[in-house]
């Protein structure tokens, strides 16, 4: 039985990154992966906030450089499904669809995606005008009509980086008053460019090739209207992948795996790196820095095993 260094579980951006310092260390590395390299980034067309690419990159392509570069160094990258975790045992077990995998140390980095919308043609206009980051995608808009859909901080967040872009800003939320911080909402009233709408739920999208509006209903007299827009962002939560590990791992009330900055767990050996983990700000540079963190203490906490 071979009892690997570490396996990274998820090929994101996060895990490619721990990949990458893990194995320029010496560890041997594994990163088990379902569908392709990047997650949730290798669904975005284009990447424009990522340093080091001066026109932006197709989120699939940086996936797949990740992939090389930590490969090139001897990570494997292991294609399929967790099954089930055994993360207090020595060593630890990762059952999976295509073998089990033993290691001294577990990363963690399985992402959280976007809470949808769950309504007809949105998979269609995703990308084309349905979007769920508005700082990753918002620059497209510029000069155009946009609604955010949501009522949190991170709505109304999403809707004042747009009122600096987009000529028109609709906010809709489907109570007569927002949940965000009072300080929030006080900034965003002030943006000229931004009307709130109340009371609403989308029910609808509609466009030929692009979204050209969206259809509300009242949640209150029940009517019909829509909304002339060429974008909206859906700004209602994430939701962690952690179903393996939410009755191993300590959680927050979302559903995000406990780990601060040194991204170490409440397992010993056990790290949670990217979008999966409690942290303020979820991005690929901050997902990437998280990886190359958690290697410098899959090392410490091997040297202390030894």
């Amino acid at each position: 039985m071979e009892i690997l260094d570490t396996v990274i579980i998820g090929g994101g951006p996060a895990g490619y990154s721990a990949a990458l310092y893990c194995t320029r260390a010496g560890l041997s590395t594994v990163i088990v992966e379902k569908m392709t390299p990047g997650g949730q980034m290798a669904t975005t067309t284009q990447i424009d906030n990522y340093p080091g690419f001066d026109e932006g990159v197709d989120g699939f392509e940086l996936g797949d450089r990740m992939r090389k570069g930590a490969e090139r160094f001897g990570a494997k990258t292991h294609y399929a499904d967790v099954t089930g975790v055994s993360l207090t045992e020595n060593p630890k077990k990762i059952a999976t669809t295509n073998g089990d995998l033993y290691a001294k140390t577990v990363i963690i980095a399985t992402g959280a995606a976007p809470r949808e919308l769950g309504i007809a043609d949105e998979q269609r206009f995703r990308g084309k005008g349905v979007g769920y980051c508005a700082t990753c995608d918002g620059m497209f808009f510029r000069g155009k009509t946009v609604a955010v859909n949501g009522g949190g901080n991170t709505a109304v967040e999403d809707a004042m980086f747009l009122s600096k872009l987009c000529e028109k800003v609709y906010l809709i939320h489907r109570r007569d008053a927002l949940r965000a911080s009072r300080a929030e909402v006080q900034a965003l009233e002030k943006a000229p460019n931004v009307e709130f709408v109340w009371n609403k739920v989308v029910t609808g999208l509609e466009g030929a090739d692009k979204l050209e509006k969206i259809v509300l209903q009242d949640t209150v007299t029940k009517d019909t209207t829509t909304l002339d827009a060429q974008g909206l962002f859906v700004a209602i939560g994430r939701v962690p992948s952690t179903e393996l590990f939410k009755d191993v791992l300590k959680t927050d009330a979302f559903g995000y795996i406990e780990a601060d900055e040194t991204t170490r767990t409440s397992i010993p050996g056990v790290f949670a790196v990217g979008d999966v983990r409690t942290k303020p700000l979820r991005q690929v540079v901050t997902a990437v820095s998280d990886g190359a963190v958690a290697s410098k203490y899959v090392e410490e906490f091997l040297t202390a095993q030894a």
